[in-house]
């Protein structure tokens, strides 16, 4: 039914204030008689009405005038034995008082003498039904409140007084006969909700309703009729102001049960009709009040279910045979169907049934729409870039994807702040109390809100992106309020809007977030190893992140994986996360959670396998090999007792780093899997912990957290929600079933326990399958593995990880994207891009360095040939290798050999060489310095990206010297002809006049480039570039010197340490 808006009523109460505006408005004073007037009717229609009713109440069953005395006792309740009863002295049976009846009696025609009416003409249900039928609803206080409306519009919208309230309302209407379990089963449901969840909840029932509001019915068939139905109105406000409203009548008829339906769906008020089927004779049997005895006595009569009518529901939401359930259990039921519909939070219900909300109650994907795709990109090309590395490029899919909703980029200093302190953060979706969009604006310290936000929400792991001094000058010195954010590869993915940069407090970060002193922890170390600043900002994903490493299948969003569960039919999903392969003791707990969850009512839980895909440290399980392992456990099903069921199993990689913080970290392993729809959570002893590290102060090489706080700090959170707990229990093999289960106390020596070690080992070792009727005890000296221990195929890819755990180039660690290398078409790549397998060698020319042309042909001489290594915003440091044959270029190297990278920023330049050049140690600058025994560097200041290993003619525009920990190291600037402004910038000059401030980047980045790595800066001779002729010379005499290295200069004695390189090609043999 609608709700209607004020009447224009002008009638003012105060006859003061009526009497002063009679004086002064006299046209107003007209106009508000006229619609009196014009209302005058209706006034005295409505009074007259009351004034019947009144009489009507005052009178009794019995014919008689209307008069002044008081009225006859109500009749008794038949099916409630507290009501008072009329029993007959003589017969004993139990008699009630005459129904009135619209039938009249045989002086019904006539009214008393005084004009009179006699009620016993007179039927009041007949009386409701008419004036029901006949009337429209006389509502004139208020029109539905707009979106932005506050209580002057006489009622909040429902969206803003749920979310205040944190529920919705509701209304469970249990039908049933008399003993049936109503007021039992809503009083059970009732303590849970108030004192376990702090819902706001109110039972109507007989008991309160017929005290007060229907002290006036009797128990005729119409009165029941009205009962419900104004039990019914009461129960749709309540419900509309956001109370779950427990129903507990027997309610007896379909029709009227049917119009309080209605009467909620007209209102849009969810509407839960539970019938309670209990079978007469258990009625009986239980009969608490002694009424069904006294039926069998016939003491009463006309009592429901015996020999009055109880029309059962035709599609109730719910049916509970209580006496086939415990009390418990009947709550269960209705509690989960609660919390499926998302009766119990505040916010609309996003996700499938049986599936929670996201935190902060909103759905988040920032992938930038299709059709604007090719706009963003654009725009991101006049960015100021911002390099992200692939922990980095990790977390950006983490927040994109919606895994640590809501945040919608990485964290402003003011939600980090709250992470670190309190490990949540507070909302507000709805904007209540005018906090919305909070961790989306710059952080105020001086001015704050006076109200909190109303929700706490589980945030425990900052989630930051540093940048350097280089980056943060970039950014400030733009006149762009947004930033791109590009790989260490120089891929685009990101645009991150209004970046708010702060200092990074690595110290307090650190303290904070681990709660130990280990400068050996990986993690420690990364964050340690960050730029100085970090920068907040929302994001916007250009494209989906894939990886292109075999496993993007297995990378789904989190709404794509909500999506799943629907389309599995899932009325709850459990989560379980994996580091290491599954084994049958994993499978155990696995299938017997799900058995759980069936006993607690569930019909269909589903399974989430959840292989952590992000960075981990360098000795976990590479993801590739537990990815493959799970396929394998999917695939042997149940036939296995390692396998699981993919019927009712998803597996999907979780895509965050590892942090291995402990207590910290898993409550944001918990928080973010609700983000997709799990509702529970399958943890371990010591979650997300490791050993310390010979440099930890207080537990080197033993466990930094204690292997119980995980689960309690975890139970206890704060913002955790609805989010449940299910622990993992010890499980062993027992050698008599072939099987991993929890061991039976009574034959404990039956049992064997194969931990993490014993599995790594007997892997390295290739152990085989054991008989499975002589299983030994000590299965290393056996070097077997119990049949029943792991899938056959599964186990078979263990063995071969561990028995090569060497080969590095053969196994994917964690997601680090693989790209194909932006090379020139002249030239063939081998190995992989990002590991030290790749190679890039010329198709026309056996070597980049000798082969090529120093000059194009017929070009002027300050046009020289460049050679390009690493193309713009590449970070990968790609470089010529001297002593290889082919002199190939190929990704430096770290001291350890892992693959090198610039970790000061994304470089604004392509950078390369100039073929047929060195520079000799042996020559020596005024300052002492050698060459630093290289072909000659340049950095190319045009504005494209130009691909690896393709030759460019450049104009050269001047020099910088860089002295590198004590060698010179010439950098020679120039422009490709190729680019736009190439015809009017001829030199240094030039180059800042149209391309502002390059020169100071240039000078910048060649100082500090290595400062990010903890290095000293470098020093350059001068802090400014050499002219146009300057660098022409340097060219000239790096090329000589090249000539003498060749054997082919004016001198062709021995160059020291010439051996060391590759000489053999044509250019350098001068063929």
């Amino acid at each position: 039914m609608a709700k209607y808006a004020y009447a224009p009523l002008n009638v003012e109460e105060n006859p003061r204030r009526r009497s002063t505006r009679y004086h002064q408005q006299s046209a107003d004073d007209e106009e508000a008689d006229q619609i009196v007037n014009e209302r005058m009717p209706m006034c005295v229609g409505v009074c007259v009405l009351l004034a019947i009713v009144y009489v009507l109440s005052r009178t009794g069953g019995q014919p008689r005038s209307v008069g002044l005395g008081p009225p006859p006792p109500l009749p008794a309740d038949p099916n409630n034995a507290s009501s008072p009863l009329s029993t007959s002295s003589s017969t004993g049976v139990t008699t009630y008082p005459t129904t009135p009846s619209s039938s009249s009696s045989s002086s019904s025609s006539s009214s008393s003498c005084e004009g009179l009416v006699d009620p016993s003409t007179i039927s009041m249900g007949e009386l409701r039904k008419k004036a029901l039928a006949s009337t429209p609803p006389h509502i004139i206080e208020c029109s539905k409140a707009d979106a932005n409306s506050d209580q002057s519009a006489c009622h909040l919208p429902s969206a803003t007084r749920f979310a205040a309230l944190g529920q919705k309302g509701a209304t469970l209407w249990m039908t049933g006969c008399s003993g049936a379990g109503k007021t039992t089963i809503a009083t059970a449901l009732e303590d849970r909700l108030v004192k376990h969840y702090g819902k706001h909840v109110y039972r109507l029932d007989g008991d309160n309703l017929r005290t007060g509001l229907n002290r006036d019915l009797t128990f005729s068939e119409a009165d029941r009729a009205e009962s419900v139905r104004r039990t019914g109105e009461i129960a749709t406000l309540f419900a509309d102001a956001g109370v779950i409203t427990l129903v507990g009548l027997i309610s007896p008829y379909r029709e009227d049960r049917d119009q309080v339906r209605k009467r909620h769906e007209e209102q849009g008020i969810p509407f839960y009709e539970i019938f309670l089927d209990v079978p007469v004779e258990e009625l009986k049997k239980r009969d608490p009040k002694g009424q069904y005895a006294r039926v069998e006595k016939g003491e009463l009569k006309h009592f429901t279910c015996i020999d009055d009518p109880y029309e059962e529901p035709l599609r109730p939401e719910i049916v509970l045979k209580t006496h086939e359930m415990a009390i418990e259990q009947s709550a269960d039921m209705l509690f989960r169907m609660l919390e499926r519909d998302g009766i119990l939070e505040g916010a609309p219900k996003l996700t499938p049934p049986g599936l929670p909300n996201p935190d902060g109650d909103e759905i988040v994907d920032l992938h930038v729409p299709e059709h604007l795709r090719s706009q963003r990109m654009a725009e991101a090309e006049t960015l100021p870039k911002v390099l992200i590395n692939d922990i980095d490029l990790n977390w950006l899919q983490v927040i994109g994807e919606g895994w640590a909703s809501p945040l919608k980029g990485f964290m402003r200093e003011g939600t980090l702040l709250e992470t670190l302190h309190f490990n949540s953060i507070l909302v507000d979706p709805f904007n209540v109390t005018g906090n919305a969009n909070r961790h989306e604006i710059r952080t105020e310290f001086s001015h704050f809100n006076d109200r909190q936000p109303p929700q706490r929400v589980s945030m425990s792991v900052p989630i930051t992106l540093s940048c350097t001094s280089f980056t943060k000058d970039s950014i400030e010195k733009s006149n762009k309020r947004d930033v791109a954010l590009v790989t260490q590869m120089g891929q685009t993915v990101a645009i991150l809007r209004d970046p708010e940069i702060y200092d990074n407090r690595k110290e307090e970060i650190v303290t904070r977030m681990f709660g130990v002193i280990d400068m050996g922890h990986p993690y420690i170390h990364h964050i340690y190893s960050g730029g100085d600043y970090l920068i907040g900002g929302e994001v916007e994903l250009l494209d989906r992140i894939r990886y292109n490493d075999g496993l993007d299948k297995w990378r789904k969003t989190a709404r794509e994986l909500m999506d799943e569960f629907k389309e599995k039919g899932a009325d709850t999903v459990y989560a379980f996360q994996t580091r290491n392969p599954t084994h049958a003791g994993h499978a155990y707990l696995m299938r017997s959670a799900g058995e759980d969850l069936k006993r607690q009512g569930y019909k269909n839980p589903v399974l989430w396998l959840s292989p952590l895909g992000g960075w981990t440290k360098s000795d976990d399980v590479p993801l590739d090999v537990r990815v493959k392992q799970h396929e394998e456990v999917l695939w042997a099903g149940t036939s296995h007792p390692g396998g699981l069921d993919p019927e009712t199993t998803v597996m999907a990689i979780w895509p965050a780093p590892m942090v291995y913080a402990g207590p910290t970290e898993v409550q944001f392993h918990a928080k973010s899997r609700r983000s997709a729809g799990a509702s529970y959570f399958v943890v371990g002893r010591d979650p997300a912990g490791m050993k310390g590290s010979a440099n930890a102060l207080a537990h080197p090489d033993d466990d930094l957290y204690d292997g119980d706080h995980g689960r309690y700090v975890l139970q206890n959170s704060p913002g955790l929600g609805g989010m449940k707990i299910l622990s993992f229990v010890k499980v062993m093999y027992d050698i008599q079933d072939n099987i991993m289960k929890i061991p039976d106390e009574s034959r404990l020596e039956d049992f064997i326990s194969i931990s993490g070690t014993k599995m790594r080992l007997l892997a390295r070792n290739g152990a085989v399958p054991c008989s499975p009727t002589n299983i030994p005890t000590d299965l290393v000296e056996a070097n077997c593995i119990p049949s029943g221990f792991m899938v056959p195929k599964g186990w078979q890819g263990v063995v071969d990880y561990y028995r090569n755990v060497d080969d590095t180039e053969r196994w994917i660690p964690w997601s680090r994207p693989i790209i194909e290398a932006p090379i020139d078409r002249k030239t063939e790549a081998r190995g992989k891009l990002g590991s030290t397998s790749f190679s890039l060698k010329h198709r026309e020319y056996d070597s980049f360095w000798h082969d090529i042309p120093l000059r194009p042909q017929r070009e002027s001489k300050e046009i020289i040939n460049f050679v390009v290594e690493i193309p713009m915003y590449m970070t990968a440091k790609m470089e010529l290798q001297k002593g290889m044959a082919g002199n190939v270029i190929k990704q430096d190297t770290n001291k350890d050999g892992s693959p090198r990278y610039y970790t000061y920023g994304t470089p604004f330049f392509n950078y390369g060489l100039i073929p047929q050049t060195w520079e000799d140690p042996s020559l020596k600058s005024r300052e002492g310095n050698g060459g630093d025994n290289d072909p000659l560097d340049v950095m190319e200041v045009g504005s494209a990206s130009l691909k690896m290993g393709s030759i460019n003619p450049c104009k050269v525009l001047g020099s910088l010297e860089l002295i590198d920990e004590g060698e010179t190291d010439h950098k020679i600037i120039c422009i490709a002809m190729s680019d736009p402004d190439a015809y009017r910038i001829k030199n240094m000059t030039d180059l800042d006049y149209y391309k502002p401030g390059t020169t100071d980047k240039l000078i910048d980045w060649l100082k500090r480039y290595k400062t990010s790595d903890g290095k000293p800066e470098n020093v350059l001779a001068r802090d400014y570039p050499t002219s146009v002729s300057e660098a022409l010379d340097i060219i000239d005499e790096t090329h000589n010197r090249w000539r003498t290295l060749c054997g082919r200069g004016i001198s062709s004695s021995y160059v020291k340490g010439a051996d060391k390189f590759w000489l053999s090609s044509p250019g350098c043999l001068g063929q």
